[in-house]
């Protein structure tokens, strides 16, 4: 089994190391088994016995979300529990900020599920006898703070969840989607560091489905928690995860970022669930930036003409000192005239776009036949977007051999990051 802890160095929030979680009469005996590379059905078989977490390793940086998907029965829900010993693993560590948890008393425990994880579960498991501000107020009651200041931050989440108006009222009062909301709210009012998060939308109509990956993209904007997120649904995973593990038979099959995924899935079971994503809302602009090689505005035209064409480009941006783009040019027109400068034959109305834009976005721009620029916060050229390279791309083509994902030749594509990163944003509409 493949070690997954990619995360290094001290920027682990959460680490598995070697996860089994058996069900049956001899845990050792079927965790032999597996080590000697037995499968699922025929220790099943044999022993009567189900490894539901079978060797599981991996790692979690602090803010990232990291989505387990997989079907049912592929041992996520199972794998979720064990992290906060709803279910107690059969074997293996689980260190939270580098302790290992698994050996923590009741009372230790305890206090580690009240101050530094939360839960949220598919099914809202809401009080009925009590009203929504009562519900979110829960866990800061077993807490034992008190009434007034509960009842602050109990609204203040609601706020955040856009429901402090319902305080008052009981949860039968409320939509699927509503009660959800105050599920969320109920674990964002004990300020948890790690959010834990098994299935949660799964039970709501498509489109509430939607609003709440929108609710909780926002969130992790603003409160950058650490959260660990079930589902079986590779398309809410693609958009939620900043990585993403699938998970089959107690195993992970594949672990990567959601482009890695697409572009480069691990065996024939993974590429059944990629076949028929939309790959123009998965993969980014950032992963098929190239670099600008940008010229100056009082370049030799016949030297820039020269640049562009060893390069093998078309046009190339000219920047002022601060490398923001003054404009585009294009070959032809700096062999059109040799003794003049890249500033003469200046285009100013030129395509841009920022590293964390869908490729959906781009088909306007690619469709001027110019470059496109890929600009920072300030304005800065990163580099650029070729037009054809985007078609290829979403066409599948631009996977072939790497593609953006390879790196280290002239002028190819930079390589998409694996590791989570906080510019890589999604859309919220």
């Amino acid at each position: 089994m493949a070690d997954h802890t990619a995360t290094s160095g001290t920027n682990r929030k959460v680490c598995v190391e070697h996860l089994f979680k058996v069900f049956g009469a001899d845990p050792a005996d079927t965790i032999r088994r597996i080590r000697e590379g037995a499968p699922k059905d025929r220790i099943y078989a044999e022993t009567a016995s189900v490894a539901a977490v079978a060797d599981v390793s991996f790692s979690v940086a602090p803010g990232e979300i990291f989505v387990v998907m997989g079907l049912s029965g592929s041992g996520k829900s199972t794998l979720i529990r064990c992290l906060n010993r709803l279910i107690e693993p059969t074997e293996g560590r689980i260190l939270i900020d580098g302790e290992d948890i698994v050996g923590l008393s009741a009372d230790a425990l305890r206090r580690l599920r009240l101050n530094k994880l939360s839960m949220v579960f598919q099914h809202f498991a809401l009080f009925p006898h009590k009203s929504v501000g009562e519900n979110v107020e829960y866990g800061l009651k077993v807490r034992g703070m008190a009434a007034r200041e509960r009842r602050e931050k109990a609204l203040r989440a609601l706020e955040q969840v856009g429901l402090a108006a319902h305080a008052d009222v009981p949860p039968a009062n409320l939509s699927g989607g509503m009660q959800q909301r105050v599920g969320l709210a109920r674990g964002l009012a004990v300020d948890p560091e790690i959010m834990l998060m098994d299935e949660p939308f799964s039970a709501l109509d498509p489109l509430i489905r939607r609003d709440m990956q929108d609710e909780l993209l926002k969130l992790q904007q603003q409160l950058r928690m650490t959260i660990i997120f079930i589902t079986h649904d590779l398309h809410e995973a693609l958009r939620l995860g900043d990585r993403i593990a699938i998970m089959k038979d107690g195993r992970f099959v594949q672990l990567g970022t959601p482009e890695e995924i697409v572009a480069h899935p691990a065996d024939d079971y993974v590429a059944a669930f990629t076949r028929d994503v939309d790959r123009s809302r998965v993969f980014r602009a950032q992963s098929l930036c190239r670099d600008a090689h940008a010229l100056s505005a009082d370049e030799d035209a016949g030297v820039a003409a020269e640049r562009c064409e060893a390069l093998g480009r078309e046009a190339l941006f000219v920047v002022d000192a601060e490398r923001r783009p003054l404009g585009i040019v294009r070959h032809r027109d700096l062999e059109r005239d040799a003794t003049a400068t890249p500033g003469d034959a200046l285009i100013t109305d030129f395509p841009s776009t920022r590293g964390d834009a869908e490729l959906v976005t781009l088909y306007g721009a690619c469709a001027t036949g110019l470059p496109i620029a890929l600009l920072d916060d300030a304005g800065r050229l990163e580099g650029v977007v070729e037009p054809l390279e985007v078609f290829h791309w979403l066409g599948g083509t631009g996977a072939e051999g790497g593609g953006a994902a390879s790196s280290g030749g002239e002028g190819e594509a930079t390589p998409a990051s694996a590791a989570p990163s906080e510019t890589r944003r999604r859309d919220h509409g």
